[in-house]
């Protein structure tokens, strides 16, 4: 339907607690379809009412691909459980161009209402559960750089730091292999 701005970071929307969606609406089937074209277009993997300035307790995410889109509506999201842990990088679409190491959870149960105003329960880990916790963080005012464990990579000093870390690890491989 439409392109929105995303928000960034400094916008005192993305520091707010948004407020429950009280039911589904022509406006909240608008701001669902404009999510998930703004979304996209940036070539993100989820975006959160906020960050498009819209306070309610809302966000979209797609994991899959161009091909085979994975997409998921969240309303009024309450992880219920998590377990274990997975570090890595992390980007927001509200700080463009910027990385840092995040821990989350690798595992998470969440209880959401989805698109239609219906209740559901999804098991989720790996990257949807990564997901799902920085997009629900956005709800309550969180922007993932707080979380940030060290620095905050440009996105050229991040393929850097791979590219050295690739270039050790075939080092290290290639150095067990003559043991």
């Amino acid at each position: 339907m439409g392109i929105r701005t995303i928000r960034e970071l400094g916008d005192s929307c993305l520091t707010k607690v948004c407020k429950p969606v009280k039911n589904m609406n022509h406006r909240m089937e608008v701001l669902i379809e404009d999510m998930f074209d703004t979304m996209h277009e940036a070539e993100g993997v989820g975006l959160a009412a906020p960050q498009v300035g819209v306070l309610r307790r809302i966000f979209v995410i797609d994991v899959g691909t161009e091909d085979e889109p994975q997409e998921y509506v969240f309303i009024n999201p309450e992880i219920l459980e998590s377990e274990g842990a997975q570090t890595d990088f992390e980007g927001c679409l509200s700080v463009p161009g910027k990385s840092g190491t995040v821990t989350r959870a690798e595992k998470v149960k969440v209880k959401a209402l989805n698109a239609d105003f219906e209740e559901f329960e999804l098991e989720a880990e790996g990257l949807l559960a990564r997901a799902i916790q920085h997009e629900n963080d956005h709800l309550d005012g969180i922007v993932y750089t707080s979380r940030v464990e060290g620095k905050l990579y440009t996105n050229e000093e991040l393929a850097e730091l791979l590219k050295k870390q690739e270039e050790q690890k075939q080092e290290e491989e290639a150095e067990a292999d003559k043991e």
